[in-house]
């Protein structure tokens, strides 16, 4: 449960003690909710009894009581406590998005691997073509990660026969190479051109790979601050500026959003590819991953006289995942990633 969705599931409380007739106040059009500060309980918390004190004519304790029982019953919440003066402390069930998390870095680089291709030999016949070569290698590479087996031969009559390269790749590199020849979809003609070294934005291996550095780096810099990740509530990331894609419209919010949803169809992605003998599919999917997550990346460290918190953990297992899905990803495609950029 993100921060927005619990401040709506605490007016929803409110609401629900006015419409029982245990409250009378005007339900706020909004309300706060943020980690618990000292001598606090659980994920999250709220002053709405503080808030509602004075309009409902009672101590915020008392408000706090009433409120207490709707909120404890909402789908997500396992247990309310009030703290302080009326402070409603909130603790939440694993969500979704934490179980998510937790079976990534669990699973590791096997994250996505499955067994759908189980039994199955899959027979590629391949020209001799520098492109096609590198494809079926890519494509052996994702029908094992699915419990299958790929066998590749040259003659006719050809099975997989992608749009030849215009000129030779090997001047890019190995790793540049095979981007080249892998990332358009087989009946493009891939761009062999310096464009795919440049550390740029503009260059998407390099967005995939700098944004699983990161992910790395973020690792380390939180070793050396004292505390390592543990999936759970991401917090309060309303303080959060994003400018970082150019979108600032966009809230960070919703980038956490997009990234789990790109996280959560991983596995997806990688059945697809591999039964459409489409490593393009896989590759393009980094490039969601990657542009999911480098927004998100400025929130994961404390900042300024911060303390490290469960907040800050949960947003480093996050990376992490992140992290670690780019690395599968890249690695099933025959590309390094490197930890440091």
């Amino acid at each position: 449960m993100t921060p927005v969705e619990l401040s709506r599931t605490v007016l929803h409380a409110v609401r629900c003690a006015v419409d029982a007739g245990e409250l009378r106040v005007t339900v706020p059009a909004r309300v706060v909710v943020a980690p618990p500060g000292p001598g606090g309980w659980g994920d999250y918390a709220t002053n709405v009894a503080l808030q509602l004190a004075r309009p409902a004519g009672q101590p915020a304790l008392r408000v706090a009581e009433v409120i207490r029982p709707y909120l404890a019953a909402a789908s997500g919440v396992t247990g309310v406590e009030i703290t302080g003066p009326g402070f409603l402390n909130i603790r939440l069930t694993d969500s979704a998005a934490e179980g998510l998390v937790r079976r990534i870095l669990a699973e590791g680089l096997a994250y996505g691997h499955g067994d759908g291709l189980a039994g199955q030999v899959v027979s590629l016949r391949v020209p001799y073509d520098v492109r096609a070569e590198v494809v079926a290698d890519a494509v052996v590479r994702l029908v094992s990660a699915q419990g299958g087996r790929a066998e590749v031969a040259h003659g006719e009559p050809v099975t997989l026969r992608p749009v030849p390269a215009p000129e030779d790749p090997a001047p890019l590199g190995p790793d540049a190479a095979r981007w080249a020849l892998l990332h358009p979809a087989p009946h493009d003609r891939p761009r062999i051109t310096a464009d795919h070294l440049v550390q740029r934005e503009s260059n998407p291996l390099f967005r995939v790979r700098y944004a699983h550095a990161r992910t790395r780096a973020l690792g380390r810099n939180a070793a050396d601050l004292g505390f390592t990740s543990e999936p759970g509530p991401l917090g309060d990331l309303d303080h959060i500026d994003d400018h970082t894609d150019g979108h600032a419209d966009d809230h960070i919010d919703d980038h956490v959003d997009r990234l789990l949803a790109s996280l959560a169809d991983h596995p997806r992605v990688l059945a697809a590819a591999a039964t459409h003998r489409a490593p393009d599919r896989l590759a393009r999917h980094l490039v969601t991953v990657a542009d999911a997550v480098l927004p998100v990346l400025p929130a994961v460290l404390p900042r300024g006289e911060e303390k490290p918190s469960a907040a800050h953990r949960a947003r480093l297992a996050l990376a992490e995942a992140a992290g670690t899905v780019l690395a599968g990803g890249l690695s099933l495609l025959g590309i390094d990633a490197p930890e440091h950029l």
